[in-house]
């Protein structure tokens, strides 16, 4: 399976601190939330899975500077993985460093089966602001909307609206972009106005409550893509509702 046949995932939580347990029990929320799924692998620098007979304490111990190492499914064909990584304070917004989760799925049935499951327990287990889970091809038009110098001037694909660079936003709750599926906390919500009775009908429709009270908005009934129209028109519209996102709003 090529890098362009993939589910991204990432959420963006508070930095981890020391004797921090997120780290595993977020990978064993991952396992639960995803039926079927072990992920008792490492991947050799030329690529080759390697299995991990004890991956909770290799695990464990290779937690470390901010992040935690990747570990995967073994599986060549059909490849599942999860690691995390700090962004310094000085690309994070409000100058709070913050623990990135980036992990992929197959956009197979089972993987989008499980997709929203596992993006809310990642995202709950994590401690997550937001985060989100598309499909390769859409979450690289949606990076390209970053603005992360003045100079930039280049114009965003599709017509989509310039975001600014997360250094430049005011407070880490705030989401920087939308995506397929997006997670936010409770306090992401509170700051970008969702969920309004009145505007978000279509939204609600495919949205659910978390236990930690945030929210899984899903923006299309189908995987996002930015070639159909119909998706096209929903993420605009998205943005249009939600100007905190990606601190485009004054306010």
């Amino acid at each position: 399976m090529t890098a362009k046949r993939k589910i991204n995932l990432i959420v963006y939580a508070p930095a981890l601190v020391s004797k921090d347990n997120r780290p595993l029990a977020v990978v064993h929320g991952m396992e639960h939330a995803f039926p079927g799924l072990s992920l008792e692998w490492k991947v050799s620098e030329d690529g080759r899975p390697i299995a991990l007979p004890q991956r909770d304490a290799w695990l464990t111990e290779g937690t470390r500077d901010g992040g935690f190492p990747l570990v995967c499914n073994g599986n060549e064909n059909s490849p599942v993985m999860i690691s995390g990584w700090e962004l310094p304070a000085a690309s994070s917004p409000g100058g709070q460093s913050q623990l990135e989760v980036h992990a992929s799925l197959p956009p197979n049935e089972a993987g989008l089966s499980a997709v929203a499951d596992v993006l809310e327990a990642v995202a709950e287990i994590a401690r997550a602001h937001w985060g989100h889970a598309t499909p390769f091809r859409a979450s690289v038009d949606i990076a390209r909307q970053t603005r992360n110098r003045p100079d930039d001037l280049e114009l965003p694909p599709r017509g989509l609206p310039v975001l600014t660079s997360p250094g430049a936003m005011r407070a880490p709750e705030v989401p920087h972009r939308l995506g397929w599926l997006n997670y936010w906390s409770a306090a992401a919500a509170q700051a970008i106005g969702f969920p309004d009775p009145a505007r978000d009908t279509e939204l609600l429709a495919r949205a659910r409550r978390t236990s930690s009270g945030g929210w899984v908005v899903q923006l299309t009934d189908t995987p996002l893509d930015l070639d159909d129209p119909a998706h096209l028109d929903a993420l605009k519209r998205a943005y249009e509702r939600f100007p905190e996102i990606g601190g485009r709003s004054a306010s």
